[in-house]
């Protein structure tokens, strides 16, 4: 009889410290007025928030600090991976590259909404498209690899190549998109639209948030329920039908919706794919690290796969795969995804196969003087359009879509049809600030007026100085006189360097690249619109909340 006294004891605590839990989660500590209560002005609280979800593909990595460029050989002396002591935040981070097969989806998406047959569309497809002649040699029979490697099954599971800096930046915008869209069918608050006119597919989770009344062409029958409140209804008052829209309508603060997609930084990458935790004791890291993996060999000791490569590399001249028979590293070229052992993070191919564009701007110093938090070159602040009505202004609808010719010659949207017009903030919204002072921060201290010698001069002077960074200039459209068409005139004065505002990094080795290269310190550059046959990319996205959930150990589980 005392036992189930006691267990009883125990029943009624817990149900008690349950219901004092939910009546104060439900109010206002600091004022006492209820949240989400239409009595008190139903003033919203998400209470619910128990953790983000890791996205689908990803791991979590948990953030810390870290040496970042601390590299073993720096046989080419480009003195660019000087180390430097940087904290990087937890985030979440694809556990492979961006996929052949991932990306045709992203293609043929961009197909069915924009339409390239229609003419204010016909930009668009083509500018999602990657470039399969990258695989074109002057002396090589590579033309298979045109023709087939991005579209045939064969290579579905393959890493994507041919994709610029600027399409894996749209690529990871998209993907926002299409995954917040999911979700509000899955949870049924709107309609599966994919069952309806593919021209009204269109969805954008800045639009969804700020502007849902005239997203899907103003269909808002589109929209089924919203966040579930409490509602007073008045005597009199008609029954809200079957059909109609109910609840709230969702916002940035019920923590619904997926946080957007993104590049990898350059401190990101380069702490996941060192993954220091297995190296750590304590709070001690003990030793260095030259790969991806523990050790200081690209071969496998373990008994079993001795031998074997650990990632897909150049092993030296003419040497992509080892002998007939014996294939050392299984692959000629990029090889399928996941098939070597992933790090101590659990990702993989971080090392090898194909390197990745991540978001900085380069430069060869990191600068963790200015910030040695979270270290990102390449920030530009922007703003919402507004118009004069209040409204955010939406490319296409009220502002004509702009487009830009590429170096190249490619064009491209600089924002996508049906999306918010987004400008960059002005000095006025920068003034009295001391963490910011301009929307353009590529060349902030390394390449800026006050970084040069010309410190002294006013900023309409110093546009007219010699370049810090004196690379090409892009080129300029001349229409022929004879033929009417419209000509390339490329940059003829001499330069001296590469390096620009429009650079950005890659990092990691490809199997076009000898071993020196798997080092995740290294650093190389290209220009954004560029691509080749070994460089890809894969998506991160921020973590909120605490930086994790686990306990602290002795030792990473791994050692």
């Amino acid at each position: 009889m005392e036992k189930i006294f006691k267990i009883s004891l125990v029943v009624f605590t817990t149900l008690l410290l349950a219901n004092c839990n939910r009546s104060t989660t439900g109010k206002s500590r600091l004022t006492g007025l209820s949240f989400n209560d239409p009595k008190n002005g139903n003033y919203i609280r998400n209470s619910s928030f128990e953790g983000q979800e890791t996205p689908l593909g990803m791991v979590d990595i948990e953030g810390g600090s870290f040496t970042m460029g601390q590299v073993q050989d720096d046989v080419m002396f480009d003195w660019n991976t000087t180390p430097k002591k940087i904290h990087v935040r937890s985030f979440f981070m694809d556990e492979a590259e961006v996929t052949n097969s991932e990306y045709f989806l992203y293609v043929q998406y961009m197909k069915d909404v924009f339409s390239p047959s229609e003419e204010k569309y016909k930009h668009i497809y083509n500018s999602t498209l990657p470039d399969t002649l990258v695989w074109r040699k002057s002396l090589g029979n590579t033309d298979i690899l045109t023709e087939n490697y991005f579209r045939h099954p064969a290579y579905a599971d393959y890493p994507v190549v041919g994709v610029t800096w600027l399409q894996a930046n749209e690529y990871c915008k998209w993907r926002t998109n299409a995954v917040n869209l999911k979700k509000l069918i899955d949870k049924g608050h709107i309609k599966n639209i994919f069952e309806s006119d593919s021209t009204r597919n269109f969805f954008d989770t800045e639009r969804f948030l700020n502007d849902a009344d005239r997203l899907f062409d103003g269909d808002t029958t589109i929209y089924k329920r919203g966040v579930r409140t409490r509602v007073v209804r008045k005597k009199g008052d008609p029954k809200p039908g079957k059909d109609d829209f109910q609840g709230r309508k969702i916002t940035q603060a019920d923590g619904v919706l997926q946080q957007k997609f993104r590049l990898p930084t350059e401190a990101e990458w380069e702490f996941a794919a060192k993954a220091i935790v297995e190296n750590r004791e304590y709070n001690t890291v003990r030793g260095r690290k030259k790969y991806a993996w523990n050790g200081k060999y690209t071969r496998a000791q373990k008994k079993r796969f001795r031998g074997d490569q650990l990632a897909n590399f150049k092993q030296g001249k003419g040497q992509y795969s080892g002998l007939p028979g014996w294939s050392s590293d299984g692959s000629d070229i990029p090889i399928r995804i996941k098939s070597y052992p992933p790090n101590a993070f659990g990702l993989y191919d971080m090392s090898g196969n194909v390197a990745e564009w991540v978001a900085d701007v380069y430069r060869p110093i990191i600068d963790n003087e200015a910030n040695d938090f979270n270290y990102f070159r390449g920030n530009l602040f922007t703003k919402k359009m507004i118009n004069q009505e209040g409204k955010v202004v939406i490319v296409g609808n009220d502002v004509a879509v702009e487009y830009d010719t590429l170096p190249n010659g490619s064009v491209i949207p600089k924002q996508l049809p049906g999306t918010i017009k987004y400008m960059p903030i002005t000095k006025d919204d920068a003034s009295f600030r001391t963490n910011f002072s301009r929307a353009e921060n590529a060349n902030i201290n390394d390449g800026d007026l006050n970084s040069s010698r010309f410190y002294k001069d006013d900023e309409d002077r110093f546009a007219s100085r010699p370049s810090m960074y004196n690379s090409p200039k892009k080129p300029t459209r001349l229409r022929d006189s004879l033929s009417g068409r419209d000509v390339l005139i490329n940059d003829a004065k001499k330069r001296r360097t590469l390096i620009s505002d429009q650079t950005r990094v890659y990092k990691g080795g490809s199997w076009a690249d000898r071993e020196y290269w798997l080092d995740p310190a290294q650093r190389r550059y290209l220009p954004e619109y560029m691509a080749t046959n070994f460089i890809g990319f894969r998506c991160v996205t921020d973590k909120f909340g605490p930086m994790t959930y686990k306990k602290r150990t002795a030792r990473n589980p791994s050692r």
